[in-house]
């Protein structure tokens, strides 16, 4: 990499005297020279310029004349100097430093302590300057007005290089590289400065070092520590190097040489100056002077710097110097760079790098359809123009108008003969059509954001004319939800995905492609259609069909997959009816008559996992269940009875009385059997009666008069016993516990169930008594069978007429005398009160007492007494019952009873007690005395109050005569009624 970064120009030519050291100062060169003298040098006006417009602040590329010579300007010869335009200051090194104001050069400040100092380094952001003689290192600091040392160091060589670094100094000694701490003096070293050079410290704008090692430049940070490959490498030792971005100059006995700052530093230019000792940077150029000459080394413009990289085939160089050009110059900035990348990827492809290729015509941002010209095999929607490359690849076209599945399609195939060559061209091709998709994926997100984006605003459009408009004619291709791909980024969007499933599936990444379409996509339905099918990618072609909201069509060919691999089993695994099932998940809340109609199939063959997509995708239940009975009648009461479990309140109560009457035609189909074999057992349980036994509990819309005609009147006591408790006809649903089925322990339940629901809400009608309803059945068995069986048959005939209110079993009051039986302490205390039954309750009058259920009346009181109102159980029982046969009965009872007797004393007590005390402060309160003295006066007029009569306020402070407090009270009086008035 060899071209022209500067143009040399001699500035000063034959000096009569010898040249020690050179500066410039705007356009001006400050030549010092051996004999103490400074000469100062201008652009001759009398010779034609070969600049730019002319800046006074930098260097002419024109001869340089003599304009003034300042003598004596140092005793001795200088070594170096330096402008600091900052501060309007020259600062010169001689047996001293001093400091020259400008533009004079009059001293205004020589250090003695610098006295025989040989380097120094300043630093321009602070105003520090350090300099070195022998083996010490001193710092000073301008104040504005002079120089203040600040601290002095010793080091372990004599310096021969310095310079700042960051915070601390890195200083040159003659063999090593060290690093001292400004601060404490502490010094670290580095490496060794070589053998033959000697030690050079170069400072780069970045704040990292480059430290001279014979012929080669070693790059560290301000620390001291190596930067990665960081190493520059000159012909020979340099003699001074100094940095213009973006270049590293050295000076070389024999020749100046150009390196870039960038990695690997190449060379760039080499400029040969035979004797030349002196090296410094200008504003605009870097000036070179040998013992009698002064050299202009110029920079030749960045934009034919790039012609040149360019031409030559350096690209990346190119595109480094175009992010020097100056911001006014933005727009060609970019347009370079756009045109460098472009060229370079054409120079990349053509090359083989196809992955690099791809990322440079990623950067120079040039249409997609740029990029895919250069392949033929890939089909693009046929309204897309696409144009023509500035060099396609060596290549011939193939006919894009049909695809195939194998890659060697898409290119001219190679001679069969040549093996190698077959082999080369298809790794040629795979190589070049995944850079390609590299290119897409990272093009994509912008093109398929903005589409979205156009999408979005276009639904808004479409929202506010819906409100302006009830019916469009307008016609507008969508997809995706409402994103047009009528717009520039959806059609943009469309051929990019379009190319990159093509891609996909021609690179074999069939897994890639499908989840391309899984996302967000832009397919071309027809392209991508034909080249899935021909390729039976199924899985991809039902996620284009979905994608594209053509869920019919995806329906349709899930149906046929789940078909044939049900024939042949192919894709038995990846095609089942668990697919349709979660197809349908999510055009539930859409599209349910869609999802009703094709869930027939897997309906019969997941029966289960069907409902709980009707359950979970929550579509009215009333829909399902008709379609149900019209498709599947045998499914129907099994998707009542999970809907059911999920939300009682999700179905109506039609819908509940529905599935009751399923569940019952079931049963009574069972019955029928049984029947008919003559092996119907009332305790036998079957799945189907288990399932109609808790749904009669646990729902409660339905009718049960209704399902009661439908029972047969010497079976199915049980269900027939829920029914009446549903109606509350609680002393048949307790007779046919204790009579038809003898279990007592069944009634039991069902009172404690109809006693706790109570509780919580206002008591229905004889749910108060229920307890006393059973302890009656059992005392008087006879009657309520018979009672039992006169209402089964009003109810078998009257079928069509309400229901009769269930009459007590005992009617009569039997007229024996008996003992009046004390009502018990407590017995009011009672949740639920007596007055609440519909039983009348009656002493019991039957003769033959084997009939009564002794035992379990027995029972129930122990059991229950605390539910039990004790006086009236007591007044039915039998006369013969003995008392201690009634103690587990009234044993707790009357504690209880006693207990909440002592506890009303007691509370009583209390309350009397506390309006004793409170009676006691009343009397207290009403013995307060008021003293009035000759001094008191009234609050009111302030007179005093003497013998007059006078009133006292409740306070007992507060004194005023009564004439006062009677004409304050009528202002109130008549205050309020004016303002009663005034309302």
């Amino acid at each position: 990499m060899v071209h022209n970064a500067y143009d040399s120009f001699k500035l000063i030519n034959n000096c009569p005297t010898k040249i020690d050291a050179v500066e410039s100062y705007g356009s001006k060169l400050l030549v010092g020279c051996s004999d103490g003298s400074l000469r100062i040098y201008g652009p001759d006006s009398s010779i034609a310029d070969q600049s730019p417009p002319f800046d006074p602040l930098t260097l002419r590329k024109k001869p340089y004349a003599l304009e003034r010579t300042v003598a004596w300007f140092s005793k001795k010869a200088l070594l170096s100097m330096k402008v600091l335009e900052s501060r309007g200051l020259l600062l010169s090194l001689s047996e001293s430093i001093a400091f020259h104001r400008l533009p004079n050069f009059e001293t205004i400040v020589v250090i003695a302590k610098a006295k025989g100092a040989n380097v120094y380094s300043w630093d321009d952001r602070r105003g520090f300057l350090c300099f070195a003689r022998q083996k010490r290192v001193c710092i000073f600091r301008h104040d504005g007005h002079g120089f203040l040392e600040v601290k002095e160091f010793g080091v372990p060589d004599t310096v021969k290089s310095i310079s700042w670094s960051g915070e601390n100094i890195c200083v040159g000694v003659r063999k090593d590289y060290m690093i001292l701490n400004a601060t404490n003096g502490a010094l670290s070293e580095v490496f060794s400065s070589g053998k033959i050079a000697p030690p050079l410290v170069v400072p780069l704008p970045s704040g990292e070092l480059i430290l001279g090692k014979e012929n080669i430049g070693v790059l560290v940070d301000q620390n001291g520590k190596l930067v990665q490959a960081g190493r520059i490498c000159w012909s020979e030792a340099p003699i001074a190097v100094v940095i213009q971005k973006p270049y590293a100059i050295a000076l070389s006995p024999r020749r100046v040489e150009i390196h870039s700052l960038r990695v690997p530093y190449p060379l760039i230019q080499t400029i040969v100056l035979h004797d030349a000792c002196h090296l410094i940077k200008s504003n605009n150029a870097i000036v070179v002077a040998s013992n009698n000459s002064v050299y202009g080394l110029f920079p030749v413009p960045l934009g034919a710097q790039i012609v040149q990289l360019t031409a030559s085939g350096e690209f990346e160089e190119a595109l480094a110097l175009c992010k020097l050009l100056p911001p006014k110059d933005a727009d060609l900035r970019v347009a370079r760079e756009r045109s460098i990348h472009t060229r370079y990827a054409h120079y990349l492809f053509d090359n083989g790098c196809y992955e690099e290729a791809m990322e440079h015509f990623l950067a120079s941002q040039v249409d997609i359809t740029y990029v895919l010209s250069l392949y033929p095999s890939i089909v693009l929607p046929k309204t897309t123009t696409i144009p023509k490359p500035e060099k396609l690849i060596g290549l011939s076209p193939d006919d894009s108008s049909c695809l195939s599945d194998d890659l060697e399609t898409w290119l001219p195939q190679p001679s069969d003969s040549d093996e190698n060559a077959a082999f080369e061209f298809k790794k040629t091709s795979h190589n070049t059509l995944m850079a390609l998709i590299k290119y897409l994926q990272k093009k994509g997100y912008n093109i398929v954001e903005k589409a979205a984006a156009e999408g979005m605003e276009e639904v808004v459009l479409d929202a506010i004319w819906d409100n302006f408009t009830s019916a469009r004619s307008k016609k507008s291709n969508k997809r995706h939800g409402n994103i047009p791909i009528n717009s520039a980024a959806g059609h943009m969007a469309a051929i990019l995905d379009t190319a990159l499933l093509q891609a996909l599936l021609l690179t074999g990444q069939p897994s890639a492609a499908l989840e391309l379409l899984n996302g967000l996509n832009y397919c071309d339905v027809k392209i991508c259609e034909e080249l899935l099918r021909n390729g039976n990618h199924y899985a991809a072609l039902v996620e284009l069909y979905k994608s594209n909201s053509m869920h019919r069509e995806s329906l349709k060919l899930l149906h046929q997959l789940v078909e044939e691999s049900k024939r042949n089993q192919s894709h038995a695994e990846e095609f089942g009816p668990e697919a349709i099932i979660e197809y349908l998940k999510p055009l539930c809340g859409t599209d349910p008559m869609l999802v009703l109609e094709f869930s027939l199939f897997v309906l019969e063959n997941r029966p289960t996992q069907t409902i709980e997509l009707f359950l979970s995708g929550n579509i009215p239940a009333d829909m399902v269940n008709a379609y149900l009975k019209q498709h599947a009648p045998n499914m129907q009461g099994r998707y009542l009875e999970l809907m059911l479990a999920m939300n009682e309140n999700r179905i109506s109560a039609n819908l509940q009385n529905e599935m009751v009457q399923i569940s019952l035609s079931e049963v009574l189909e069972w019955y029928s059997e049984l029947s008919a074999q003559q092996m119907w057992d009332e305790k036998a349980y079957s799945p189907t009666r288990k399932k109609l036994l808790s749904a009669l509990e646990s729902i409660s819309g339905y009718n049960p008069e209704a399902l009661l005609e439908h029972l047969p009147p010497d079976a199915l006591f049980e269900e027939r016993a829920i029914l009446f408790g549903k109606m509350n006809q609680h002393e048949l649903a307790l007779s046919l516990y204790v009579h038809k089925l003898h279990v007592p322990e069944l009634a039991l339940a069902y009172c404690d169930r109809v006693y706790d629901s109570a509780v919580h809400r206002l008591p229905v009608k004889s749910s108060g008594n229920l307890y006393l309803t059973l302890l009656q059945i059992y005392l008087n068995p006879q009657k309520t069978t018979k009672y039992f069986e006169n209402s089964i048959m009003n109810l078998v005939s009257s079928s069509n007429t309400s229901t009769q209110k269930v009459s007590s079993v005992a009617s009569l009051k039997s007229k024996v005398g008996r003992k009046k039986i004390a009502s018990i302490e407590g017995a009011e205390d009672m949740r639920i009160s007596p007055s609440n039954t519909d039983t009348t309750i009656e002493e019991s009058s039957e003769e033959g007492g084997s009939t009564i259920m002794f035992d379990r009346v027995l029972d129930l009181l122990s059991r229950r007494w605390d539910r039990i109102n004790g006086a009236y159980a007591l007044k039915i029982l039998p006369r013969e019952t003995k008392l201690q046969n009634l103690l587990p009965f009234l044993g707790p009872l009357v504690k209880k009873s006693s207990e909440a007797y002592r506890n009303s004393s007691v509370i009583k007590s209390l309350r009397q007690t506390e309006s004793l005390q409170v009676k006691d402060e009343l009397y207290n309160q009403r013995k307060a005395t008021v003293k009035i003295s000759r001094d008191s006066t009234c609050s009111l007029c302030d007179k005093k109050i003497g013998t007059t009569v006078f009133a006292i306020y409740p306070n007992r402070k507060t004194l005023v005569h009564f004439v006062c407090f009677r004409d304050s009270q009528n202002k109130k009086v008549v205050t309020r009624g004016s303002l009663l008035k005034k309302r």
